[in-house]
């Protein structure tokens, strides 16, 4: 690869350092690509294809994805999170024009087809993890690891955070989000626990909240391989983005603008994500449209797995159109 732009440039494989402004060079990410290998193999890469990654993050997958579709090819990039535009265009900048990164969120996905004056694509990725760039940001707030406010914002216009549903939903509402998005059986606990604290004192940071979650667990559970707070934040992240709703319709409509023979490919990191995809995947199926490729999701090689902890609970579906 050859060098990039003077505010973007590699330290090592994978790792990236952004310099604006001329404030001090920091890093950003260290971003490995999930199950790279796979999504390149089942995709069905070739030069003069017209890909699409719903979930562009920090360019891992489309930086692989460009190196087997160019030349000739154009890979079109979706994200709702701004950073991940703009670090994303550096990382890219030596495929220039053979990418259009757009950013939106993947719901408009028809949208951002038909305004770019194509009808059709010969593949799509979605992956619906987060990426490094927002979980290790503390200002994201997304990780009980990195003391921050109670954002979990993808699209940083969005009007809800979570400080939002934390500090203004009833006893039972966060009960039951917690328990419907997170799969928390001690959500109840756990709520009750939150508008305690919060009747003395407005719940506004991370830390804060990862607290009062970890003391509503019985002492014998806190201490276990997953943190307490680990569902009670995914619930909250799931719920401010709307993840499953838009997940839903972008799916139908990325299936219906994939070219016959083209393939959409799935990385999902959480059962209700992976729920929705295997359903419409089969619904599809039943009706004609879609041949389902992986008829059990794949999962990380064990070589990866040792590489790459984030990978541990990635399932990737693959489908194709018929």
């Amino acid at each position: 690869m050859k060098t990039l732009e003077r505010p973007l440039k590699i330290l090592r494989k994978n790792s990236w350092v952004w310099s604006e402004n001329k404030k001090e060079e920091k890093q950003m990410s260290q971003h490995v690509p999930v199950m790279l290998n796979e999504v390149l193999t089942y995709l069905k890469l070739s030069p003069g294809r017209v890909i699409v990654d719903c979930t562009l993050g920090e360019a891992g997958h489309s930086e692989g994805i460009l190196r087997k579709i160019t030349p000739g090819g154009q890979l079109i990039g979706i994200d709702q999170d701004d950073d991940a535009i703009s670090l994303s265009r550096r990382r890219l900048s030596c495929f220039d024009g053979s990418f259009t990164l757009i950013n939106k969120n993947f719901q408009g996905i028809k949208d951002v087809i038909q305004s770019l004056g194509l009808n059709a694509m010969d593949g799509v990725l979605f992956d619906l993890g987060v990426s490094n760039l927002q979980f290790t940001d503390p200002e994201r707030g997304f990780s009980f690891q990195f003391d921050g406010p109670l954002n979990m914002r993808m699209d940083k216009k969005a009007q809800i955070t979570a400080f939002d549903l934390i500090n203004n939903l009833s006893e039972e509402e966060i009960a039951n989000l917690i328990f419907k998005f997170g799969e928390e059986r001690l959500s109840r606990r756990i709520a009750h626990r939150i508008v305690s604290h919060r009747d003395k004192k407005v719940i506004t940071t991370t830390q804060e909240l990862s607290d009062i979650v970890v003391e509503a667990f019985p002492v014998k559970q806190r201490y276990k391989k997953i943190h307490p707070a680990t569902r009670t934040f995914m619930a909250l992240r799931i719920a401010v983005n709307r993840e499953l709703e838009v997940l839903q319709s972008a799916l139908t409509d990325a299936i219906d603008l994939l070219s016959p023979g083209g393939r959409i490919c799935v990385i999902s990191f959480h059962s209700l994500e992976d729920r929705i995809v295997k359903h419409e995947f089969r619904a599809q199926a039943k009706n004609g449209v879609l041949k389902i490729i992986t008829k059990r999701p794949l999962v990380a090689s064990e070589q990866e797995l040792a590489e790459n902890r984030k990978s541990r609970s990635a399932k990737l579906r693959v489908a194709e159109k018929i």
